[in-house]
């Protein structure tokens, strides 16, 4: 658990950061404009959530749309936040923050403040914290234009160059990411998830507006983060508090409130890049072996079954969901961390796995997937989100609270056997004639109860389908000398083009020995 920092409250506190050259007013000399000191506390951000959920919605206002949109990917890249002026670039954080330029594809200003001693104080925008080109058409945005988004930088005392490297970055609507032990971004996560493929609506995509960071006692590890949400069906709060250890933790408190019915409104939103993998890859489509941020949808119910779902690129959008009680956690993972399976240098091998802990009690809802198709890995086509089981009204209040481990592997490893590999080919025996309709399947696990195992006992795959006939069924040890490490194998006949759930897990007698892996099938034949 994250020992949790004190808030500056005190005037104790706020007198000692005064004296130690860390006020409003140092910032300020450091060549940060700050606006004028306001009263500020998580209680009253729910209460301002809450009173604008009550009125209409007002989109915020881009400061100059013409000149933004100017701004393409190739002029916002020359664009450049200077790290001397980084907040707390000389503490008492040990995290600098820097702050992203607003550009053609982000329009929405945000506004940063500085909270110390239960006052807020804004940054103001100014064209000279960044570098820029003499011709960038960022110059002609007026003053306190706003900012994009911003970053936490590396520790200022620690082995990496604090200047050059960063692990956290919200940037986008309600977007934030943050990297792992492997030190590569890949996945995101967002603050809500509003009508995501939801027929005959389009998707809302709420915005961070305002954003306020916590002063920490110097020697702090952590950062505290609030955001206020606001959209057209939504307002909201949210509170971070954020860890750089050997993974990234987040500590997020929630509390949205409704201006309008919501038909599907996802809570602790991942969002994911699958292409191809290993288990199914279209030919020539691509040099490389594999394309995706993550491979699969792992869950930990609240009974205590642990789950592994392949993740798909399907025909068409598909939504599963998968209904539970007080789930114990879910996350998008990347299991495979072999380098020669991608061969890239964007080292997809490194991307993190996303796990989310649930805090308190979360009720009945499930956990939802949806499956986008894609053509190319520059498209988020994966969404993972919690959905309460009863509709969303306006006038309704939810709070959640969860930890999400940005980490290599889930945080709480299942002691059951994992799912290291779902293979797909033609049906039948090698050197017959191949039957039609027919697909194998050959899925792989490993883990310790397959190492336990008597010799000659061959542990028994306990199969089912929503539809169609198994043949062929076999279950072997991998003939590669790694303990625990087996593969089963079996066919399955059907007929159609509609998806077919398939399940299966193994199991020695009573004893189950491995995960369940689902597996959505879609006949191609």
């Amino acid at each position: 658990m994250i020992n949790r920092r004190r808030f500056l409250q005190t005037a104790t506190a706020t007198a000692a950061l005064a004296a130690q050259g860390f006020s409003g007013e140092a910032l300020a000399q450091q060549g940060l404009k700050m606006g004028a000191p306001a009263p500020f506390s998580f209680d009253d951000l729910k209460k301002r959530a809450q009173d604008m959920a009550g009125s209409p919605y007002v989109a915020p206002q881009s400061p100059s749309p013409e000149v933004l949109y100017q701004i393409d990917y190739d002029a916002h890249g020359k664009i450049r936040f200077k790290t001397d002026l980084a907040l707390w670039a000389n503490g008492p954080s040990e995290f600098p923050v820097t702050f992203f330029h607003m550009g053609r594809f982000f329009q929405k200003p945000v506004r940063m403040h500085v909270v110390e001693g239960g006052q807020a104080r804004e940054i103001i925008y100014d064209s000279d914290y960044f570098d820029m080109p003499a011709d960038s058409p960022a110059r002609k945005l007026p003053d306190n234009s706003g900012f994009a988004g911003f970053r936490f930088q590396e520790a200022r005392t620690g082995k990496l160059d604090w200047r050059k490297n960063d692990w956290v970055a919200f940037l986008g609507a309600s977007y934030f990411r943050a990297i792992g032990e492997l030190y590569q971004y890949g996945l995101s996560a967002r603050g809500l998830a509003v009508d995501v493929a939801v027929f005959g609506k389009n998707e809302e995509f709420p915005d961070f507006t305002h954003v306020y960071f916590e002063t920490p006692q110097p020697g702090a590890n952590t950062v505290t983060v609030y955001a206020l949400l606001d959209g057209p069906s939504v307002a909201g709060t949210y509170r971070f508090v954020m860890q750089r250890a050997a993974a990234v933790i987040m500590d997020i408190d929630s509390a949205v409130y409704m201006r309008q019915d919501v038909s599907r409104l996802g809570l602790a939103p991942l969002t994911s890049m699958y292409w191809y993998s290993e288990k199914s890859k279209a030919t020539a489509i691509d040099w490389r072996p594999e394309i995706h941020d993550s491979d699969g949808l792992a869950m930990w119910t609240g009974s205590g079954e642990r789950i592994w779902r392949p993740l798909n690129n399907p025909p068409r959008i598909i939504t599963s969901a998968f209904t539970d009680e007080n789930p114990k956690g879910f996350g998008l993972l990347q299991r495979d961390r072999n380098f020669d399976h991608f061969l890239d240098g964007v080292y997809y091998d490194r991307r993190p796995s996303l796990w989310i802990e649930p805090q308190g009690t979360w009720g009945r809802g499930s956990i939802q997937l949806v499956e986008i198709p894609t053509d190319d890995e520059i498209h988020d086509n994966v969404v993972a989100m919690w959905v309460p089981a009863e509709p969303v009204r306006a006038g309704q209040a939810l709070e959640l609270r969860y930890r999400m481990h940005w980490a290599a592997e889930e945080p709480y490893p299942t002691p059951l056997a994992r799912v290291v590999a779902t293979r797909l080919g033609n049906g039948g025996q090698a050197g017959t004639n191949r039957p039609k309709g027919v697909r194998k399947f050959m899925v792989e696990f490993i883990g310790q109860p397959l190492t336990r195992l008597p010799s000659g006992v061959i542990p028994k795959p306990v199969l089912s389908a929503s539809r169609g006939e198994f043949s062929n069924i076999l279950t072997e040890a991998v003939p590669n000398n790694v303990p625990g490490h087996w593969r089963t194998q079996f066919d399955l006949a059907v007929t159609g083009t509609e998806p077919v759930e398939m399940r299966c897990y193994l199991r020695n007698e009573n004893e189950v020995l491995s995960e369940t892996w689902l597996y959505q099938y879609h006949p191609t034949f």
